[in-house]
């Protein structure tokens, strides 16, 4: 497993330990249940595993509100119970992802409490942003606007305002402070030094604030981001950093450096627009944001999605697309959240299995490392009653038993309900009935894995689209020095003709 650029050709798992397997019977997943579930990953034919956060905390933010950086929650098991986790994991050749939250933590992290009690200009005190008035650095958008009205919060134990690019209980960090560089390379180092292959920079835009800027993207943070690379570089090898920069194209691949700050990105605008194509029948939408989207380094790449365990994000669409997208997915305005549809995969595509199929294929052909959300590759479905993003995160149904085999506790000891919507119900909707089933999407997604992992072209080959009349086709070659794959896509719910100029290929053969 010594190949730097690894996760070039990765196909990524994203799982939240407490959804996946409950081997206690208390009602919430552990990692010795994830463990006993790692056969199932390496079947699927996944090679890396991001888990969300699994730390102490509070829970009021799904664990994205760290109390302590360096230790397990006891709900999910111990420290020593991960390091079983990873080497089992590693045995079977699957790599590891985890979450670095850096911009923020907790308000019950020691740090945070250390800097509230801590007099004005200490340096406990300046580990976070503090300020005598809330009107500073007022040109930045404020994120979760559904629930915070401020990115300011009055604090009466220090009776200061302290600043928070998301929930008030997630003080931000103060990046001007070299101390918090210290703290978050302690946190590097420790993670990276068991074994984890990869971090996911959780957040990364809004680290810096400046007056008279939206405090995103600014250069602080890219002179940040080569610093901490630099760090993992000296210190580890055949490591990876993800960054998380929900931005538009141009922005997002300013995170890529000179190859020099993040391995990976996640592509966001693509991934609505591969929704808007399919619904439109028109592949405009992805050809014209693939365009948008600047060259990145030879060392890089970007990480494409379709779903996630946050909202389906429609911040980077125009005014436009986002009422279209509510329009068209999210009917309900239950499903709506801040500027976004909380839905999973299945649930947005009114279960039709050959457009569940069609965004796969585009997913796992497009330039990018695919990341699959636990569960898609079933077909599961949501409840988006169950509040705040929690109707995407339910437990894995595993079988048609009791609580979907995910766990033997009394059913109202789970830490959230499973599925019984009768079109998505546990007990037809699991992965018991579609390994019986070799027509089943577990199957076809199966196969589908398998392809990509053996072209190359897939992985690291370029992109060139061909542009036939019909708009309603989308037609692209990805090639690598020894290979040439012809992808068509057929947008619409009909058939259609298309004409294809392959003329540069007079003599080759075409294979399926």
């Amino acid at each position: 497993m010594s190949d730097t650029l690894w996760f070039k050709d990765a196909i990524i798992y994203e799982l939240h330990v407490k959804t996946f397997h409950d081997s206690d019977a208390d009602g919430v997943g552990d990692f010795r249940g994830l463990i006993e579930k790692l056969d199932y990953l390496q079947e699927l034919g996944i090679s890396a595993i991001w888990l969300l956060p699994f730390y102490p905390s509070p829970l009021k933010d799904d664990g994205y509100d760290i109390a302590n950086y360096l230790d397990v929650n006891p709900n999910y098991g111990t420290l020593d119970d991960f390091r079983a986790f990873l080497n089992a994991a590693h045995d079977r050749g699957l790599r590891v992802i985890t979450e670095l939250v850096i911009n923020h933590t907790s308000d019950q992290n020691p740090w945070f409490q250390k800097s509230r009690r801590a007099p004005s200009g200490s340096p406990e005190r300046e580990l976070y942003v503090w300020s005598d008035t809330a009107e500073k650095y007022k040109d930045a958008r404020i994120i979760f606007k559904d629930f915070e009205t401020s990115n300011w919060s009055w604090d009466p134990i220090a009776k200061a305002y302290y600043w928070h690019r998301f929930y008030s209980h997630q003080p931000d960090l103060n990046f001007d402070n070299p101390a918090v560089h210290k703290l978050v390379e302690q946190v590097c180092d420790f993670w990276l030094s068991l074994g984890v292959d990869g971090l996911r920079l959780d957040a990364i835009p809004y680290l810096y604030e400046r007056e008279g800027s939206n405090c995103e993207n600014l250069p602080e943070t890219h002179i940040y981001l080569k610093k901490l690379r630099s760090h993992i570089d000296a210190h580890f090898s055949d490591r990876m950093l993800l960054a998380e920069a929900n931005q538009w194209p141009e922005d997002a691949a300013a995170y890529f450096g000179n190859g020099d700050e993040s391995h990976m990105n996640f592509h966001f605008p693509l991934m609505p627009r591969m929704f808007m194509a399919l619904q439109m029948e028109d592949r405009f939408p992805i050809i014209d944001i693939l365009e948008q989207t600047p060259p990145i380094p030879d060392n890089c790449q970007w990480a494409m999605f379709l779903r996630n365990h946050d909202e389906l994000t429609l911040e980077m669409v125009t005014d436009e697309e986002r009422d279209y997208m509510w329009r068209v997915y999210a009917n309900d305005p239950t499903a709506r959240i801040n500027l976004g549809i909380r839905r999973r995969l299945a649930p947005l595509l009114a279960n039709s299995r050959r457009k569940i199929e069609l965004l796969n294929i585009l997913l796992f052909s497009l330039p990018g490392t695919p990341v699959l959300y636990y569960g898609d590759e079933i077909g599961m479905g949501d409840n988006f009653y169950l509040g705040d993003r929690n109707g995407c995160r339910t437990p894995m149904q595993w079988s048609a038993d009791r609580n979907a085999g995910f766990s033997k506790a009394n059913p109202q000891q789970l830490y959230l309900p499973i599925t019984i919507d009768p079109e998505y119900h546990y007990e037809a909707i699991n992965v018991e009935n579609h390994q019986k089933n070799l027509s089943s999407l577990l199957w076809w997604m199966r196969r589908v894995i398998a392809m990509r992992k053996n072209y190359r072209a897939f992985s690291r080959g370029s992109l060139e689209f061909l542009f036939p009349e019909n708009p309603k086709v989308l037609a692209f070659l990805r090639r690598s020095e020894d290979e040439t794959i012809l992808v068509v896509v057929n947008l619409s719910r009909f058939s259609q003709p298309a004409e294809l100029d392959l003329a540069k290929f007079s003599g080759c053969v075409p294979m399926e």
